[in-house]
């Protein structure tokens, strides 16, 4: 049975979506034919159709372009691509001269590192004669991976951002009652999120939904302990943590890759992006907090041994780092991985801050290279997947919304002290993993 779309399907599809869905089986002209033998627009095509999946999974313009150079060179083509956030422009040119040139888009973006691997399996099982296949097979194998369900159920991605902020917490210097309340507000925030996502529903309510919904959670945690246990209003700090699953960890580190890269167009279209949430997220915690009366105090004091501490800091890291990369559909082997390298990079950042004078940049530059590096351990797994998810535990969140909180409370000094301190830290982790990628990737540290 034919896989292209009937016209009656396709008038109905573009109808019925904002952004038009492309019929990519339509381009085949003959399933049989392998695809070296096939027309440019065929090649071309299919080449696109990769680079597009690939950036839809949250990888960076530097491997979009990588994997589509490296089909496009199977089919003999020379490829030149434009890539941003949502959109690719290319132009496929074969040996006689002739030129094929699409612009693609997409409807929004997000993260799937499981898809990403499978994707970049893709890519190098064709550079071994998989070119031979027929296109429409190519197209069929993309449409598997396409319709590929997640590997968790929103319940399961709930307790993942449970188990994740609830570490963050414990990282940030919270005790027991803050974790609890973080663990119930970030997995019932993050509950609601995933469902808004199977919805397809916009960007901006996802977060502002979620995230009140977490801030509100923690309050009625914290005021049934309050009520119950006459706890200390000290602990109301820990809402903060309820809202750390919102964190843009893949657009905040690959945009400085991107950069890094001088694909400016897609690092500063990412940057805007990462920016755009934690502006969104930060800005409802905020309103939420002036609501039920809550204020971003300092946490109570842990008065942990160094030994201990350091135990629980690499235990809760390793959580931490594992919750997340449940969040971005890693597989458990996958996240296991991420976060045996998370929970030694981030302690080790941590430690530096507290035994050393180190700047709390500088130790966050140290910490990412050091997963950056460790990642080399992780053969078989796209790198991103395993060094965004171990750093993103790193991201300065609590600095964020304290820069927000004092800035909206019009006072600027302490704002602007927050907002510098949390700008330095996300700016050396992206260094610190750029670092790593020069030493340890031959292809990634030259320019072409």
């Amino acid at each position: 049975m034919s896989n292209k779309m009937t016209m009656e399907a396709y008038k109905s599809s573009l109808l019925s979506h904002h952004h038009m869905p492309i019929p990519w089986h339509n381009f085949t002209s003959d399933q049989e034919k392998s695809a070296k033998t096939a027309s440019l627009k065929e090649k071309a095509t299919l080449v696109g159709r990769v680079g597009l999946m690939l950036l839809s999974y949250g990888t960076g313009a530097w491997r979009v372009r990588k994997s589509m150079n490296e089909i496009a060179r199977e089919f003999d083509l020379a490829c030149s691509a434009d890539v941003g956030l949502l959109s690719l422009e290319y132009t496929c040119i074969d040996k006689q001269g002739n030129s094929y040139t699409q612009a693609l888009a997409l409807g929004s973006t997000g993260v799937n590192t499981d898809k990403l691997a499978e994707m970049e399996q893709l890519v190098d099982d064709f550079k071994n004669g998989g070119s031979a296949v027929s296109i429409e097979r190519i197209h069929n194998i993309l449409d598997e991976i396409q319709k590929k369900s997640g590997n968790y159920s929103a319940t399961l991605v709930g307790f993942a951002a449970a188990f994740a902020c609830s570490a963050f917490v414990f990282l940030l210097g919270g005790g027991p009652i803050e974790m609890l309340g973080s663990f119930v507000g970030a997995g019932i925030g993050n509950f609601i999120r995933k469902k808004m996502l199977e919805k397809k529903l916009t960007l901006f309510a996802c977060i502002a939904v979620s995230v009140a919904c977490a801030c509100l959670s923690y309050t009625l945690v914290f005021r049934a302990l309050e009520i119950a246990f006459h706890i200390s209003s000290q602990h109301q700090a820990g809402y903060i943590g309820a809202m750390l699953f919102v964190i843009p960890g893949f657009p905040f580190i690959t945009s400085g890759l991107d950069i890094a890269k001088s694909d400016m167009r897609s690092g500063l279209e990412r940057l805007a992006h990462a920016i755009t949430i934690i502006g969104v997220a930060t800005l409802v915690g905020w309103v939420v907090a002036l609501i039920v009366n809550l204020t971003p105090e300092n946490f109570v004091p842990q008065n942990l041994s160094l030994g201990l501490m350091i135990i629980l800091r690499l235990l809760a890291s390793f959580v931490g780092v594992f919750g997340f990369s449940m969040m971005f559909n890693s597989t458990v082997k996958m996240a296991m991985i991420a976060g045996f390298i998370g929970a030694i990079a981030n302690t080790v950042r941590l430690e530096l801050v507290d035994l050393t004078n180190i700047p709390a940049g500088a130790a966050a530059f140290i910490g990412a290279f050091i997963a950056g590096i460790l990642a080399e351990f992780g053969k078989g797994y796209p790198r991103i997947s395993l060094t965004v998810p171990a750093i993103v535990i790193m991201v300065p969140g609590l600095y964020m919304y304290r820069a927000v909180y004092n800035i909206g409370m019009t006072s600027l000094s302490d704002g602007s002290l927050w907002l510098t301190k949390a700008a330095l830290i996300v700016m050396f982790l992206p260094l610190g993993l750029i670092a790593a990628r020069i030493l340890t990737d031959k292809k990634w540290r030259h320019c072409d």
